[in-house]
């Protein structure tokens, strides 16, 4: 059987170009049955019937003169959000995998004042996960985090080079050998949930990057609601992180 790679096998399949093929690989949205495909150029046969899902919407969940607060479909990247969205900014970041609420700002006022409310710990972050194994009580982790950003960033539990990172995670619903757990996070440190969960020997479903072995279409971890200043957001659960399968 003929093989080619696998963007442009998806390409021709669906009549894009192949530079917007790979793009589409590269962001995680193709599928063969409930695999992602994950090596754009991996050689593949040329029968393959692939499945592009495409993002949700982006929904707003409120704006002011000050700030805008997003429901971050999963698989879009923070920044992409930004340039969809004129004269707004960042006040923190989700990873691409990551859905839930995603806060900017309007002015720059309000965006040093917010940038330093997330620097003094006063923005409450709470989110939903599904993790590997079942997590009977509450469980406070205090380990510090390093980040090694060369490429792709991955962070480890390091006590000499790391910094402070607090998460409280509490056991909400089991599903076989899955718990669904709600996290608060103190401190905002890249991959943070991720590293700290894993630390616990519970790593969320679908994140390889962490010790996950079970196949998901994404990292099932969503940001529930924030608090900052006056504000409360609240994103409501998308499908895969209301149910487990």
């Amino acid at each position: 059987m003929a093989t080619d790679k696998a963007y442009k096998v998806l390409a021709r399949q669906k009549d894009i170009s192949n530079k917007k093929a790979k793009e589409l690989i590269d962001r995680g949205l193709v599928f063969v049955e409930d695999r992602k495909v994950k090596i754009a150029r991996a050689e593949i046969h040329t029968e393959t019937i692939f499945r592009v899902e495409y993002p949700e919407e982006i929904e707003i969940l409120y704006q002011d003169s000050d700030i805008i607060a997003i429901n971050k479909p999963a698989q879009v990247d923070s920044y992409d959000i930004q340039d969809a969205i004129e004269g707004a900014e960042l006040l923190h970041r989700l990873d691409r995998d990551t859905s839930g609420v995603l806060l900017l700002g309007k002015n720059r006022a309000f965006i040093d004042k917010a940038i330093q409310a997330f620097k003094s710990r006063s923005v409450e972050k709470h989110y939903v996960a599904w993790v590997e194994g079942v997590l009977y009580e509450k469980i406070e982790i205090d380990e510090p985090i390093f980040t090694v950003k060369k490429g792709k960033a991955f962070s480890m539990i390091d006590p000499v080079r790391g910094k402070k990172a607090h998460t409280i995670v509490k056991p909400e619903e089991l599903q076989g050998k899955k718990s669904k757990v709600h996290i608060e996070i103190t401190t905002g440190r890249t991959h943070q949930i991720r590293v700290h969960l894993a630390h616990i020997g519970h790593p969320i479903v679908g994140d390889e990057q962490y010790g996950s072995r079970t196949q998901a279409k994404r990292v099932l971890l969503h940001s529930a609601k924030m608090k900052l200043f006056d504000y409360e957001f609240h994103a409501k659960e998308p499908k895969d992180i209301a149910r487990y399968k």
